[in-house]
Protein backbone atom coordinates (compact mmCIF):
# COMPACT_ATOMS: atom_id res chain seq x y z
CA UNK A 1 0.00 0.00 0.00
CA UNK A 2 1.03 3.71 -0.38
CA UNK A 3 2.54 4.17 3.25
CA UNK A 4 -0.57 4.02 5.62
CA UNK A 5 1.34 4.32 9.19
CA UNK A 6 -2.06 3.41 10.59
CA UNK A 7 -2.51 -0.14 8.65
CA UNK A 8 -0.50 -3.13 9.07
CA UNK A 9 -0.24 -4.64 6.26
CA UNK A 10 -1.45 -8.67 5.35
CA UNK A 11 1.93 -9.22 3.99
CA UNK A 12 3.05 -8.29 7.53
CA UNK A 13 -0.27 -9.96 9.54
CA UNK A 14 0.59 -13.43 7.67
CA UNK A 15 4.12 -13.75 8.25
CA UNK A 16 3.80 -13.35 11.91
CA UNK A 17 0.87 -15.67 11.90
CA UNK A 18 -1.79 -13.40 13.91
CA UNK A 19 -4.49 -14.19 11.35
CA UNK A 20 -5.65 -17.32 11.92
CA UNK A 21 -8.60 -19.39 13.43
CA UNK A 22 -8.48 -21.90 15.99
CA UNK A 23 -6.91 -24.84 13.90
CA UNK A 24 -3.59 -23.25 13.00
CA UNK A 25 -1.36 -21.98 15.55
CA UNK A 26 2.25 -19.97 14.74
CA UNK A 27 4.11 -22.74 14.37
CA UNK A 28 1.96 -24.46 11.92
CA UNK A 29 1.84 -21.68 9.64
CA UNK A 30 5.39 -20.54 9.87
CA UNK A 31 6.15 -24.58 9.34
CA UNK A 32 4.18 -23.70 5.47
CA UNK A 33 6.02 -20.54 4.64
CA UNK A 34 9.41 -22.27 5.35
CA UNK A 35 8.86 -25.62 3.80
CA UNK A 36 8.24 -23.52 0.72
CA UNK A 37 10.65 -21.09 0.81
CA UNK A 38 13.50 -23.59 1.47
CA UNK A 39 12.43 -25.11 -1.37
CA UNK A 40 11.72 -28.75 -2.24
CA UNK A 41 13.65 -31.32 -0.13
CA UNK A 42 16.50 -33.40 -1.31
CA UNK A 43 14.82 -36.43 -1.56
CA UNK A 44 12.09 -34.88 -4.15
CA UNK A 45 13.77 -32.07 -5.26
CA UNK A 46 12.92 -31.49 -9.19
CA UNK A 47 15.33 -31.19 -12.20
CA UNK A 48 14.13 -27.43 -12.73
CA UNK A 49 14.38 -26.67 -9.35
CA UNK A 50 17.97 -27.41 -9.30
CA UNK A 51 18.99 -24.20 -11.40
CA UNK A 52 21.46 -21.58 -10.24
CA UNK A 53 18.50 -19.46 -9.05
CA UNK A 54 16.83 -22.46 -7.28
CA UNK A 55 20.15 -23.39 -5.60
CA UNK A 56 21.01 -20.02 -4.57
CA UNK A 57 17.48 -19.52 -2.88
CA UNK A 58 18.19 -23.21 -1.55
CA UNK A 59 21.47 -21.73 0.02
CA UNK A 60 20.18 -18.96 1.53
CA UNK A 61 17.22 -20.45 3.36
CA UNK A 62 19.02 -23.54 4.27
CA UNK A 63 18.18 -24.02 7.70
CA UNK A 64 14.30 -24.57 6.91
CA UNK A 65 15.15 -27.21 5.13
CA UNK A 66 14.74 -29.72 7.66
CA UNK A 67 11.36 -28.22 8.70
CA UNK A 68 10.20 -28.40 4.86
CA UNK A 69 10.94 -32.40 4.97
CA UNK A 70 9.36 -32.77 8.08
CA UNK A 71 5.89 -30.48 8.05
CA UNK A 72 5.27 -31.98 4.30
CA UNK A 73 2.09 -34.20 4.37
CA UNK A 74 0.72 -34.87 1.08
CA UNK A 75 3.05 -37.53 -1.03
CA UNK A 76 3.70 -35.33 -4.30
CA UNK A 77 5.23 -31.91 -4.53
CA UNK A 78 2.20 -30.54 -6.18
CA UNK A 79 -0.76 -31.95 -3.80
CA UNK A 80 1.49 -30.28 -1.20
CA UNK A 81 1.67 -27.31 -2.89
CA UNK A 82 -1.96 -27.11 -3.72
CA UNK A 83 -2.95 -27.85 -0.19
CA UNK A 84 -0.89 -25.11 0.60
CA UNK A 85 -1.67 -22.51 -1.39
CA UNK A 86 -5.42 -23.03 -0.21
CA UNK A 87 -4.20 -22.41 3.33
CA UNK A 88 -2.49 -19.29 2.37
CA UNK A 89 -5.59 -17.95 0.56
CA UNK A 90 -7.70 -18.62 3.40
CA UNK A 91 -5.27 -16.98 6.06
CA UNK A 92 -5.54 -14.03 3.88
CA UNK A 93 -9.47 -13.91 3.61
CA UNK A 94 -9.10 -14.17 6.88
CA UNK A 95 -7.12 -11.01 7.66
CA UNK A 96 -8.49 -8.21 9.32
CA UNK A 97 -7.31 -6.07 6.99
CA UNK A 98 -8.32 -8.14 3.89
CA UNK A 99 -11.81 -5.59 3.44
CA UNK A 100 -10.23 -3.14 3.86
CA UNK A 101 -7.41 -3.40 1.12
CA UNK A 102 -9.95 -4.81 -1.15
CA UNK A 103 -12.00 -1.20 -0.72
CA UNK A 104 -8.73 0.49 -1.45
CA UNK A 105 -8.10 -1.33 -4.82
CA UNK A 106 -11.95 -0.51 -5.96
CA UNK A 107 -12.27 2.87 -4.62
CA UNK A 108 -9.11 3.91 -6.41
CA UNK A 109 -8.52 3.30 -9.50
CA UNK A 110 -5.72 5.18 -9.90
CA UNK A 111 -3.60 4.05 -7.68
CA UNK A 112 -1.82 0.96 -7.22
CA UNK A 113 -2.89 -1.52 -4.39
CA UNK A 114 -1.11 -4.71 -4.17
CA UNK A 115 -2.46 -6.07 -1.65
CA UNK A 116 -6.43 -5.26 -2.36
CA UNK A 117 -5.03 -7.43 -6.22
CA UNK A 118 -3.81 -10.13 -3.53
CA UNK A 119 -7.21 -10.40 -1.65
CA UNK A 120 -8.97 -10.17 -5.04
CA UNK A 121 -7.07 -13.12 -6.48
CA UNK A 122 -7.29 -15.49 -3.28
CA UNK A 123 -11.49 -14.95 -3.61
CA UNK A 124 -10.82 -16.01 -7.53
CA UNK A 125 -8.99 -18.54 -6.28
CA UNK A 126 -12.26 -19.92 -3.97
CA UNK A 127 -14.50 -19.50 -6.88
CA UNK A 128 -12.10 -21.27 -9.08
CA UNK A 129 -11.28 -18.53 -11.02
CA UNK A 130 -7.62 -19.98 -11.04
CA UNK A 131 -5.88 -18.53 -14.16
CA UNK A 132 -7.61 -15.09 -13.31
CA UNK A 133 -5.88 -15.47 -9.55
CA UNK A 134 -3.10 -16.06 -11.27
CA UNK A 135 -3.08 -12.23 -13.07
CA UNK A 136 -4.29 -10.59 -9.82
CA UNK A 137 -1.48 -12.18 -7.83
CA UNK A 138 1.22 -10.97 -10.75
CA UNK A 139 0.44 -7.71 -10.33
CA UNK A 140 0.15 -7.62 -6.75
CA UNK A 141 3.65 -9.23 -6.24
CA UNK A 142 4.57 -6.52 -8.96
CA UNK A 143 3.74 -4.14 -6.59
CA UNK A 144 5.74 -5.20 -3.74
CA UNK A 145 3.64 -8.36 -1.88
CA UNK A 146 5.49 -10.60 -0.90
CA UNK A 147 2.78 -12.80 -0.29
CA UNK A 148 1.47 -12.39 -3.74
CA UNK A 149 4.69 -13.76 -5.26
CA UNK A 150 3.90 -16.94 -2.25
CA UNK A 151 1.36 -17.55 -3.83
CA UNK A 152 2.80 -17.85 -7.01
CA UNK A 153 5.14 -20.23 -6.17
CA UNK A 154 2.34 -22.60 -4.45
CA UNK A 155 0.20 -22.24 -7.87
CA UNK A 156 3.16 -23.09 -10.17
CA UNK A 157 4.13 -26.01 -8.07
CA UNK A 158 0.66 -27.46 -7.56
CA UNK A 159 0.85 -27.56 -11.60
CA UNK A 160 4.19 -29.30 -12.04
CA UNK A 161 5.72 -25.92 -13.34
CA UNK A 162 8.74 -25.63 -11.15
CA UNK A 163 11.22 -23.00 -12.74
CA UNK A 164 8.24 -20.73 -12.76
CA UNK A 165 7.52 -22.03 -8.65
CA UNK A 166 11.28 -21.16 -8.30
CA UNK A 167 11.54 -17.55 -9.72
CA UNK A 168 8.46 -16.34 -7.58
CA UNK A 169 9.96 -18.00 -4.36
CA UNK A 170 12.87 -16.14 -5.03
CA UNK A 171 11.01 -13.17 -5.71
CA UNK A 172 9.23 -13.52 -2.50
CA UNK A 173 12.32 -14.22 -0.51
CA UNK A 174 13.85 -10.85 -2.36
CA UNK A 175 10.91 -8.64 -0.89
CA UNK A 176 10.52 -10.33 2.51
CA UNK A 177 13.82 -9.02 3.07
CA UNK A 178 13.04 -6.01 1.44
CA UNK A 179 9.61 -5.05 4.03
CA UNK A 180 11.31 -6.33 7.26
CA UNK A 181 12.33 -2.63 8.30
CA UNK A 182 8.49 -1.44 7.19
CA UNK A 183 7.05 -4.44 8.70
CA UNK A 184 8.93 -3.49 12.05
CA UNK A 185 8.22 0.27 11.42
CA UNK A 186 4.33 -0.37 11.20
CA UNK A 187 3.68 -3.16 13.91
CA UNK A 188 2.98 -0.45 16.83
CA UNK A 189 0.41 -0.70 19.47
CA UNK A 190 -1.81 1.74 16.96
CA UNK A 191 -1.44 -0.93 14.23
CA UNK A 192 -2.62 -3.70 16.43
CA UNK A 193 -5.98 -1.43 17.41
CA UNK A 194 -6.47 -0.49 14.13
CA UNK A 195 -6.11 -4.48 13.15
CA UNK A 196 -8.59 -5.29 15.56
CA UNK A 197 -11.07 -3.10 15.15
CA UNK A 198 -11.54 -3.85 11.50
CA UNK A 199 -14.43 -5.15 9.55
CA UNK A 200 -14.29 -8.67 8.05
CA UNK A 201 -14.40 -9.26 4.68
CA UNK A 202 -16.78 -12.50 4.81
CA UNK A 203 -19.24 -13.65 7.42
CA UNK A 204 -17.47 -15.43 10.52
CA UNK A 205 -19.06 -18.91 9.50
CA UNK A 206 -17.94 -18.69 5.79
CA UNK A 207 -14.32 -17.74 7.02
CA UNK A 208 -14.28 -20.41 9.52
CA UNK A 209 -15.47 -23.06 7.10
CA UNK A 210 -12.19 -22.19 4.84
CA UNK A 211 -10.10 -22.78 7.62
CA UNK A 212 -11.40 -25.78 8.40
CA UNK A 213 -11.50 -27.48 5.21
CA UNK A 214 -7.79 -26.79 5.38
CA UNK A 215 -7.36 -28.16 8.46
CA UNK A 216 -9.44 -31.94 7.01
CA UNK A 217 -7.45 -31.78 4.49
CA UNK A 218 -10.27 -30.58 1.94
CA UNK A 219 -10.57 -27.86 -0.65
CA UNK A 220 -12.00 -24.50 0.47
CA UNK A 221 -14.07 -23.10 -1.67
CA UNK A 222 -16.57 -19.68 -0.91
CA UNK A 223 -20.32 -20.94 -0.51
CA UNK A 224 -22.55 -20.81 -3.41
CA UNK A 225 -24.62 -17.35 -2.71
CA UNK A 226 -20.71 -15.46 -2.49
CA UNK A 227 -19.45 -17.63 -5.75
CA UNK A 228 -22.80 -16.14 -7.32
CA UNK A 229 -21.65 -12.55 -6.39
CA UNK A 230 -18.17 -13.41 -7.81
CA UNK A 231 -19.85 -14.02 -11.49
CA UNK A 232 -21.86 -11.15 -11.38
CA UNK A 233 -19.01 -9.12 -11.55
CA UNK A 234 -17.88 -7.12 -14.66
CA UNK A 235 -15.33 -9.23 -16.72
CA UNK A 236 -12.49 -8.02 -18.94
CA UNK A 237 -12.55 -9.47 -22.96
CA UNK A 238 -10.91 -12.77 -22.42
CA UNK A 239 -6.93 -12.45 -22.18
CA UNK A 240 -4.61 -14.16 -24.40
CA UNK A 241 -2.82 -15.62 -21.43
CA UNK A 242 -5.31 -15.62 -19.05
CA UNK A 243 -8.76 -15.90 -20.35
CA UNK A 244 -11.80 -13.99 -18.63
CA UNK A 245 -10.18 -11.95 -16.10
CA UNK A 246 -13.11 -10.53 -13.51
CA UNK A 247 -12.94 -7.06 -12.75
CA UNK A 248 -13.86 -5.53 -8.51
CA UNK A 249 -17.03 -4.05 -8.58
CA UNK A 250 -17.44 -0.98 -6.22
CA UNK A 251 -20.15 -2.60 -4.05
CA UNK A 252 -18.21 -6.04 -4.11
CA UNK A 253 -16.82 -6.00 -0.19
CA UNK A 254 -20.91 -5.28 0.96
CA UNK A 255 -22.30 -8.08 -1.09
CA UNK A 256 -19.52 -10.21 0.32
CA UNK A 257 -20.40 -9.24 3.81
CA UNK A 258 -24.01 -9.66 3.31
CA UNK A 259 -24.76 -11.79 0.71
Amino acid sequence: MRGRPEHRSIDALLCGAEVLAEEYDEGEVAAVRERVLAGPSAAGRSADAGTDDGRAVDMALGAGDRTAAQGRQYPTECEQAAHDLDLAVSLVINAPEAAASLARLVDDQEAIAPEGALVFGCLLHLARYREAAQFWWQFAAGGGSRTAAFCLCLHHRRHGEFRDADYWRAQSSRLTQRGRTATAAGSGAQGRGQCSAARPLLPEGVRHGLLSDCHTGGAPRLPHALEAVIHRLPVLDDDEDFGEIPQPARDLAGHLATP
